[in-house]
């Protein structure tokens, strides 16, 4: 679809398509922006119809995902602790779309600073399905689905640290993909959790994430842990899948699943075996423990990389300065939300002296064991399928109040995240109504074969030309 696109501006006007995404936006009840970048936008637009250049996104518009900084464009991590804060730099996706042609419309609603499952943790209030305006759109990167789904962006970007791209992706119906850790650089992402989270693509097909991923890709050596890459993904899809071998771990179905999701998802093995590959069931046998050992990981990495946030650089101020340890707890104290506030508190106390061990340390083992699983079942499977979700989005307000159940719901997204493996999650069917995600897997940096898989099923289904019509 973007490449048609493409087509379509440059023998049009990307001003005009503009002007139409813009007042499409404004009328919108989702929610699904924070800050949109018009004058820029449209100037950018303008001076491409006057002299239309290159790139592989030339005058496209993509919305980013507010925890990725964007140069004069506000980025709050929808927190106010960052209200105001704009960035002097571009991160080093940004640079690599602008540098394919691509434009800037604006930021995207997210959990604040990504922590969350339902984009309700916002200060700037919920993001809403468009299937459904009373149901969440998953999170962390709700504004980013939600908008792609209903037409307000072609393309976005989002960050993905326990399942934050492929979970508002099922709940959306759109596509939604986690590259290898490594494989995008985290320069300008806002951290989270460093040792677990990446950018990643959310579009409406396939195809489009290919070409996103061709862009983004790639060596930074600003961030010491991305590697080299040699693209090409766009090329890799539209090749058969005949002798591919899909693993179906038998810890991914059953209590918890609703019954909708789980049919959906067999179905599309069902399809897989159609097109000529075959599947068997494999176990990952320390994915009951993947929940535990991620929230202390990333609590505890969340814990130390929030503590730069005091507000005497940039972003929020509290009335007059005090002493020092006054102010910067007051700062926090009404800059955070309940949910970052209790993420930061349970990572501080489970890095504590008398507790590091008990907890951090031991989860960092478990998310050993976990890698181990997926390297043994990689071993003898091509590719793993899985339900993104255990069940469809589920109504704002429902789960907020209970922290517990909300963590539950990322029980499949997780290990993926600990183990470091590529995954994207495809719309397989609906549930009640709502969309229903596939999750596919594979090694480390085989991207290639994951979208060949991903991209052949949904050309041999017709999920992904299905639209919400309320928005």
């Amino acid at each position: 679809m973007l490449l048609q696109l493409k087509d379509e501006i440059r023998s049009g006007s990307a001003e005009e398509y503009l002007h139409r995404l813009f007042e499409r936006i404004e009328r919108s009840r989702l929610n699904a922006f924070t800050t949109l970048a018009k004058e820029s936008a449209l100037e950018a637009a303008r001076e491409f119809d006057a002299r239309p250049w290159g790139g592989a996104l030339a005058g496209i518009p993509v919305a980013i995902k507010d925890n990725i900084c964007t140069r004069g464009i506000e980025t709050t991590c929808s927190s106010r602790i960052l209200k105001g804060f704009i960035p002097p730099y571009d991160a080093h996706v940004i640079e690599r779309l602008r540098a394919e042609g691509a434009i800037i419309i604006g930021k995207t609603n997210m959990d604040e600073f990504a922590m969350g499952t339902s984009t309700e943790t916002s200060c700037f209030g919920p993001t809403r399905n468009p299937w459904d305006l009373e149901r969440v759109p998953g999170g962390s990167s709700g504004g980013s689905a939600a908008a792609v789904a209903a037409g307000e962006a072609p393309c976005a970007l989002g960050s993905d640290t326990g399942g934050s791209v492929r979970c508002p992706a099922s709940f959306c119906g759109t596509v939604g993909m986690k590259p290898t850790y490594g494989l995008v650089s985290r320069y300008g992402l806002i951290a989270y959790a460093n040792s677990l989270e990446q950018i990643g693509p959310i579009t409406k097909t396939v195809e489009d994430a290919a070409l996103l991923l061709d862009v983004i890709a790639g060596h930074d050596p600003r961030d010491s842990t991305s590697i080299a890459s040699e693209g090409n993904y766009l090329s890799s899809i539209g090749r058969d899948i005949r002798g591919i071998c899909i693993g179906v771990p038998e810890e991914y179905f059953g209590e918890g699943v609703d019954p909708g999701v789980e049919r959906a998802v067999w179905d599309a093995v069902s399809v897989l075996e159609g097109l000529g590959a075959s599947w068997r069931k494999i176990s990952l046998p320390h994915t009951k423990y993947a929940l535990p050992a991620y929230y202390i990981i990333a609590m505890s990495e969340a814990s130390s990389n929030l503590a730069r946030f005091d507000g005497l650089r940039y972003g929020l101020r509290v009335g007059e300065d005090k002493d020092w340890h006054t102010t910067f707890s007051e700062i926090r104290a009404m800059g955070f939300g309940k949910e970052t506030k209790r993420r930061i508190l349970l990572g501080t106390y489970a890095l504590s002296a008398g507790y590091y061990g008990r907890y951090y340390l031991k989860a960092l083992k478990v998310r050993t064991l976990i890698k181990r699983d997926f390297e043994h079942a990689l071993n003898k499977v091509d590719i793993i399928a899985s339900p993104t979700m255990p069940f469809p989005a589920f109504k704002i307000g429902e789960r907020i109040t209970d922290p517990l159940s909300l963590y539950m719901s990322d029980v499949f997204t997780v290990p993926i995240n600990l183990a470091g493996i590529p995954a994207i999650s495809v719309p397989c069917g609906f549930s009640d109504g709502l969309p229903v995600g596939l999750q596919l897997m594979a090694r480390p940096f085989d991207e290639a074969l994951l979208l060949r898989v991903a991209n052949a099923y949904e050309q041999a289904t017709p999920y992904h030309l299905r639209s919400p019509e309320v928005v």
